[in-house]
């Protein structure tokens, strides 16, 4: 009897090591699994950020030195986390896409004389480049001379392309200040003229 029992005893301590093991496999997969997930998270989150960063500087407009900036500190940080999750994978910038060309307006389109109304129904924006008031256009080469009057509040200002942008027009911070709206930053309602 005690034979017996002292078998019985060593099947259920066999039996409960097993157990034991296969659940410390089966918690171990798991966590390989949930680990394996969050770093092909990390990775595609990355990636989203290199692509988007790629585009912008194949298509760079007044803000793309801050934007590309912010994106490498998000991609920075995600970094950081994949440190912490154990990833050990890389994530390889995509090549370059190539430039979009813009598409230039045809001629007729094109004002012809000074006072002519351009770019109807655009919108003027900020482009955040500092100094004397100037403005940047993707419709007018750099010397052209633009009246640009804001229609809910009546104020003009008149100024010349200094630089290229992807809009008909961006008013620097120096010209923007004078013909905004306290607290807008979008002049919805404007009258955008050709005077030189």
């Amino acid at each position: 009897m005690r034979r017996r029992r002292g078998m019985i005893d060593r099947k259920v301590v066999i039996g409960l090591v097993v157990a034991a093991l296969a659940g410390g496999a089966l918690a171990v997969g798991t966590g390989l699994g949930n680990a394996s997930t969050t770093c092909d998270g990390l990775d595609q989150a990355i990636q989203r950020n290199l692509d988007f960063m790629a585009e912008q500087r194949a298509n760079p407009n007044a803000q793309t030195e801050a934007v590309l900036k912010n994106r490498q500190d998000v991609i920075d940080l995600i970094n950081v986390q994949r440190q912490q999750a154990g990833c050990t994978g890389e994530v390889a910038a995509p090549p370059a896409p190539p430039a979009q060309e813009q598409e230039a307006a045809p001629e007729e389109e094109a004002p012809q004389q000074n006072g002519d109304v351009v770019c109807q129904g655009s919108t003027v924006t900020l482009s955040g480049e500092a100094g004397e008031p100037f403005a940047s256009s993707g419709t007018f080469p750099i010397g052209t001379v633009l009246k640009v009057t804001n229609l809910d509040n009546d104020k003009s200002i008149t100024v010349t392309v200094q630089t290229t942008s992807g809009s008909c027009i961006l008013l620097n911070n120096a010209a923007f200040e004078q013909v905004r709206e306290p607290g807008k930053f979008l002049i919805r309602r404007a009258v955008i003229e050709r005077v030189g």
